[in-house]
């Protein structure tokens, strides 16, 4: 740690001198990192969001009961229909949306839209009972439902979960492949700008070591050249995705204002932290490659 410590100023000055020597390859190499660590960034985004969509509908899971229009009309058979049904195991919570509540609900969602429904003369929901339920217990609580008399109609979430849950699985999947791509993608490139750095610099190393310099201090420089390319790359991904995010978090909060996202922030700093320490972490293992090849030949 002393050796790198009193010698930071010569290490530095040796990557610097290494990036301008070889200045166009080590842009591209930073624009090219970039971009698959943006392609990372998004597909790990995607997979958030997904999964803290299902997580929030699933905590939210709820179930519409509709009736027959004789109890309906009956307050004293809807209440006893309601206490019926927080009987059924697996049932948290159950209460009447009556037509007005059901027509003001339907106004939020469509929101600009909402215009549409001025054309019906009569208001064109009916009541309902609103069950909040354990989604473990959906099957059996449906059964019940479905064979209880004086129920209509029964309409549950369950497709709309199931659709949910095969995008976050299919986004992990992806994310995982991607993850694999940029790991390999990024070890190549890394290695490939080591091994031509020491080709570049074969007269100088040769002189280090007639000087004595030990290999560790011979080689820091390009472990550092190859860290300092990944994290720009990094930090250039972040940038680029941050961006991305906020503005797809703008365009949606518009006409899908019901959708639960994540906090932007919140979802934005956990993209950075792992982007930046998988940045970090494959520009060392690169680096190291690109030594150990260089030193093998």
């Amino acid at each position: 740690m002393k050796l790198f410590s009193s010698n930071a100023g010569y290490f530095f000055k040796e990557v610097k001198t290494m990036i301008r020597l070889n200045l166009f390859s080590n842009s591209l190499t930073i624009f090219s990192t970039g971009l698959i660590f943006f392609i990372l960034a998004m597909i790990i985004s995607g997979w958030w969001v997904s999964s803290h969509v299902v997580n929030v509908v699933q905590g939210e899971a709820e179930i519409n009961v509709y009736l027959d229009e004789e109890i309906l009309n009956n307050n004293t058979g809807v209440s006893q229909m309601v206490e019926s049904i927080k009987g059924i195991e697996g049932v948290q919570a159950a209460r009447v949306v009556d037509q007005d509540e059901a027509y003001n609900r339907m106004v939020e969602i469509l929101g600009k839209e909402a215009s549409v429904l001025n054309k019906f003369d009569d208001n064109p929901f009916s009541s309902f009972v609103e069950l909040k339920i354990d989604l473990q217990e959906i099957d059996p609580v449906l059964e019940k439902l479905t064979h209880m008399m004086g129920v209509e109609h029964v309409r549950d979430n369950r497709e709309v979960l199931e659709r949910l849950r095969n995008i976050a699985e299919a986004l992990r999947v992806v994310g995982i492949l991607v993850v694999a791509a940029v790991g390999i993608s990024t070890l190549v490139i890394i290695s490939h700008i080591i091994r031509l750095g020491i080709s570049n610099n074969k007269e100088q190393i040769y002189t280090l070591r007639l000087l004595g310099a030990p290999e560790l201090f011979i080689a820091f420089p390009f472990l550092l050249e190859g860290l300092l390319l990944t994290i720009g790359g990094g930090i250039l991904a972040v940038s680029l995705a941050t961006f991305s995010i906020s503005y797809l978090y703008a365009q949606m909060a518009g006409p899908l204002p019901f959708i639960p996202l994540p906090p932007l922030k919140e979802l934005v700093s956990g993209m950075g932290i792992v982007v930046m320490s998988l940045s970090a972490v494959l520009g060392f293992v690169g680096s190291l490659l690109g030594l150990v090849s260089v030193r093998n030949n």
